[in-house]
């Protein structure tokens, strides 16, 4: 971050010294320009119609008025402007515009000036103006002749000429800025979620190991009273041990399966049997799986399949399971005694299924994470949430293959609602 911001503050340093140079370079420039304009003034139609100069004896305002000898006698505006004109074109000002003047050193005499002069003068002090005494050259005809005369040059909003000078290096550098900014981001933004990928990657490895050291424990003890001679001779307690060896090979299978199935949604490989069914129908197929644990802790499911039209383009697996992981989920994540209301209900051309529970509920962080792979909500004081956090992550991905939508509610300490809309068969 601190070099990030180094590099900003020396572009910063880099633009301000490319205008300095740029003003100079420009002040420098008019200078010449002028200069060379004013030189161009006394020396150009000073010529007399005779090679020795005039008689001194006749009178100065005699000579003044037969000779012409100032500059504003000599030239007009137009003149004055197409010198000007030439000598900023020769030191590379050509598209630089002016306001300019010739008057009197007293300011009260005669002057040739623009239209604009007048305003420019007295406006924004960014404004170069300079000022030039128009001296004859030494030797010269008008020599102690002419009056003290001025040329007043401006040019206006120099700010701008400067701006427009260094466009190119500002765009630049903020183009090379905001490169350099981007990709910083995209490396903080990359390693935080290399972090997170490591993260969840040490909590899905925790998890299984947990997952499959229970089962694997239980078979273990199952395995080693069988070969007690009081139980091997037992039929009872041999087929006791032999159930409870093959409940635990069915759940670590199933926590297998779990696993291939969600490497294969990462790979997009799972393949549905979509063909017309009655949503209703699978939903009461799904009820019989929960309706043992939902006993067991003393809870209730309430029913209300008032859906009129429930057919629906699915596939009878992948939508039954859909139902299990949401109905598991409530179970799981439920207080003492858990109360579960399942409602079906028709939405235009869609099949709404609303599935709320009166669990401990999530907040707004973990609601708008629970779709996460691999993510897992606290549980706070509930210990006995088990899982690899690929439910909800599956049922997402289900849903939105069925060309449906899920949506959470949720409120902490009270509860979560999730609504499943799907769109009816044509």
């Amino acid at each position: 971050m601190l070099s990030l911001l180094g590099l900003i503050f020396f572009q910063f340093l880099w633009l301000k010294s490319a205008k300095e140079i740029k003003e100079q370079q420009l002040d420098d420039n008019i200078a010449r320009a002028i200069s060379d304009a004013a030189e161009k003034l006394v020396q150009e139609k000073t010529t007399f119609p005779f090679s020795k100069k005039p008689d001194v004896r006749l009178g100065d305002k005699m000579k003044m008025e037969f000779f012409k000898p100032s500059v504003i006698q000599r030239f007009s505006r137009d003149d004055i402007q197409e010198i000007l004109q030439a000598s900023f074109t020769k030191n590379l000002l050509k598209d630089i515009p002016f306001e300019f003047a010739v008057t009197e050193n007293t300011l009260t005499g005669d002057q040739v000036a623009t239209d604009n002069f007048l305003k420019y003068y007295l406006d924004s002090p960014s404004n170069i103006r300079r000022i030039i005494q128009l001296i004859p050259p030494t030797g010269s005809n008008l020599e102690n002749l002419t009056r003290d005369e001025l040329l007043v040059v401006i040019v206006p909003h120099s700010r701008t000429i400067i701006l427009k000078e260094i466009t190119w290096f500002i765009m630049g550098a903020i183009l090379f800025t905001i490169i350099i900014t981007t990709a910083f981001f995209l490396t903080i933004r990359t390693l935080l979620k290399q972090k997170k990928l490591s993260e969840i990657k040490s909590d899905f490895i925790n998890n299984m190991t947990h997952e499959f050291k229970t089962p694997l424990a239980t078979i273990s003890l199952a395995v080693d009273a069988l070969k007690n001679e009081k139980v091997s001779g037992d039929k009872e307690k041999t087929n006791y041990f032999t159930g409870i060896i093959k409940e635990e090979n069915k759940r670590m299978n199933k926590q297998v399966e779990t696993i291939l199935q969600a490497a294969l949604l990462d790979r997009q490989e799972v393949q549905l049997n979509l063909k017309k069914v009655s949503a209703n129908s699978l939903i009461k197929s799904a009820l019989n799986n929960i309706a043992l644990p939902i006993e067991d802790r003393g809870g209730k499911i309430e029913i209300n399949l008032e859906a009129q039209k429930d057919i629906i383009m699915a596939d009878e697996v992948h939508f039954t399971n859909i139902i299990n992981n949401l109905l598991d989920n409530a179970v799981k994540y439920s207080k003492e005694n858990p109360h579960i209301k399942l409602h079906t209900s028709n939405q235009g051309n869609s099949l709404r299924i609303k599935i709320e529970d009166n669990g401990i509920g999530m907040n707004k962080e973990t609601l708008s994470r629970i779709f996460e792979k691999f993510y897992r909500a606290h549980t706070g004081n509930i210990h006995n949430v088990k899982g690899f956090g690929l439910g909800l992550s599956y049922v997402k991905t289900m849903v939105d293959a069925h060309h449906g939508q899920i949506k959470p509610e949720s409120t902490l300490g009270k509860g979560s609602c999730f609504i499943i809309t799907m769109p009816l068969a044509k």
